[in-house]
């Protein structure tokens, strides 16, 4: 008897047989709300099935998609992995020459992409080497320099709304991502359909994010970072409306569709949610009544935050560690019956860390030499991971493959970590972003948090500068509120936690922090200028 192969298509499936009626609903380009439900998704899906076919696309081939959220980018999702071929979600914030190389890499034939998209296609077009047809995701085509370009209503005008979808291998390729690409050339992982379909059982997890029918879920995190986090599947799979802001992710106006649509579930990395709790506290907030969790990653947001939004909103922070090499899920914070019995300090500095692995998962900490670390939630070593949903290889990397797996087979995630008694894990810094001074390590990511926690201050990011003396010393770039906030003020916050030699040497107020394609800080960015401007520490006077 043949083994029931886990694809991605069995959520499409599900998704048309129980749950047919429930809504997918769309904040679209023009303000105005595009809605329908599974059953006209799936009509759609079929009838872009067939276009594919009809275009002469092979099994395994990939096309490219340049988009935000909508329920056109929703359909491509579906059409191409199901039927056998592939998806490159392609983040449109690459710089130029990287969105040229990834998609040659790729050798992507189709290019679906946003109207507003469209001057960044037009630079890169001639240097395509593969890219046969565009698509764009509208009703009809703007005026544009491209050529052999279609409209997507008309690409999938006419065809039959039913689809025999073929039995596909689970261990096929249904995406293609890259990473970020901020220490070099972005790096491609291939999603498979089993690993796929693992991951989303633990979505609906009920010690992971307890995804259910019962929810409306916003993935305002966009669909071409990692699957959307996944959400876009998750919620297809468990039955849940789904609501797709498009390019409305403000503060007000996420809040809007979060009150209007009876979301109850959000997804967003932390600064979104920072900046809606200055929104929710102004004259024009409104309280979000249905909104029962909200799920965050990238980076640990501070406690304080956490604490209110738990108390204030009623609806409470949970953080997800991951990346795009584990489609993104490792761990995640939920409260253990040995933690609830905790203090309530105590038991917000937990969640505020990355949590305990998700089902499925391990995670261990290695000192450089590859021996063990103590769970003592003190010693930092690098994370390794394993899950069955994890990256077993780079996409035509083999010197990166080389380096980023230990010899027993577990992944080198880069991060730098400690875990505690409880078995929580706790993300220290990035390898890179680690400061090593005078033989021992400060921690930027701490550094940061306490600095956000401080009354007037909106962001901040800590790095690490060559010294001529320690090795590395930190330096601190603060965006403030308030004027009043000093470097004295600051230093004084910090000494309240961390010792004297942990204080950064250097404080910069700016405007605003340079953040990645993926809205995390950008530190290589704010180290170049540093070393640009200033070289090495300490300053000369």
């Amino acid at each position: 008897m043949k083994d029931y192969e886990l694809t991605i298509t069995k959520f499409l499936q599900r998704a048309v047989d129980l749950f047919d009626q429930k809504e997918i609903v769309t904040k679209q380009a023009d303000g105005s709300v595009h809605r329908y439900t599974y059953a006209d998704a799936y009509e759609r899906i079929c009838r872009l099935a067939h276009a594919l076919d009809d275009y002469g696309l092979d099994q395994g081939d990939r096309v490219s998609v340049m988009a935000v959220n909508h329920y056109r980018h929703y359909e491509l999702y579906f059409g191409p992995s199901c039927s056998g071929r592939s998806i490159h979600t392609t983040n449109h914030r690459l710089p130029e020459h990287h969105l040229v190389e990834i998609i040659n890499e790729a050798e992507d034939r189709l290019l679906f992409v946003d109207p507003e998209f469209l001057d960044t296609v037009e630079a890169i077009a001639p240097d395509l080497e593969t890219v046969e047809q565009y698509v764009v995701l509208d009703d009809e085509v703007p005026e544009t320099d491209l050529e052999a370009v279609v409209d997507y209503e008309s690409f999938i005008s006419g065809y039959d709304t039913e689809y025999d979808w073929p039995e596909l291998d689970e261990e096929r390729e249904f995406a293609l991502c890259y990473t970020s690409g901020t220490t070099g050339l972005p790096k491609g992982v291939q999603y498979r359909h089993r690993r796929m379909f693992l991951h989303t059982l633990v979505h609906g997890h009920v010690d992971v994010f307890g995804v259910s029918e019962n929810d409306t879920v916003m993935p305002v995190v966009p669909m071409f970072h990692v699957n959307g986090w996944g959400f876009p599947y998750s919620g297809t799979f468990y039955g849940s409306k789904l609501v797709l802001p498009g390019q409305h992710t403000s503060p007000q106006e996420v809040a809007d569709l979060i009150d209007a649509e009876d979301v109850t579930v959000a997804a967003a990395v932390p600064t979104v949610w920072i900046e809606m709790d200055s929104y929710l506290e102004s004259a024009d907030g409104e309280p979000l009544d249905t909104l029962d969790r909200v799920l965050t990653g990238g980076s640990a947001p501070p406690a304080s935050l956490m604490k209110k939004y738990e108390e204030v909103y009623e609806a409470p922070i949970y953080q997800g560690y991951g990346m795009t090499e584990a489609s993104p899920h490792l761990a995640n914070t939920f409260e253990t019956t040995e933690m609830q019995g905790l203090p309530e300090e105590e038991r917000y500095e937990l969640k505020r860390k990355a949590g305990i692995p998700a089902p499925g998962a391990r995670i261990r900490l290695r000192d450089t030499d590859g021996d063990p670390v103590p769970h003592d939630g003190e010693t930092p070593g690098e994370i390794h991971a394993r899950s069955p949903w994890l990256t077993d290889g780079y996409f035509k990397r083999p010197e990166a493959n080389e380096t980023s797996f230990s010899e027993d087979g577990w992944f080198k995630t880069g991060d730098v970590g400690t875990i505690d008694e409880y078995g929580y894990l706790d993300i220290v810094d990035r390898i890179d972003d680690a400061i090593k001074s005078g033989g021992e390590w400060i921690s930027s990511v701490e550094l940061e948090n306490s600095l956000i926690d401080a009354e007037g201050v909106a962001e901040a990011a800590v790095i690490s500068v060559p010294h001529e003396k320690w090795q590395e010393r930190p330096v601190a770039f603060v965006v403030s509120e308030d004027p009043s906030v000093d470097e004295e003020t600051l230093r004084e916050h910090l000494l309240e936690t961390f010792p004297k030699w942990w204080l950064p040497d250097v404080f910069r107020f700016i405007d605003e922090i340079p953040k990645t394609t993926t809205h995390k800080f950008n530190k290589k960015t704010l180290r170049d200028q540093f070393t640009d401007e200033h070289g090495e520490l300490p300053l000369e006077d």
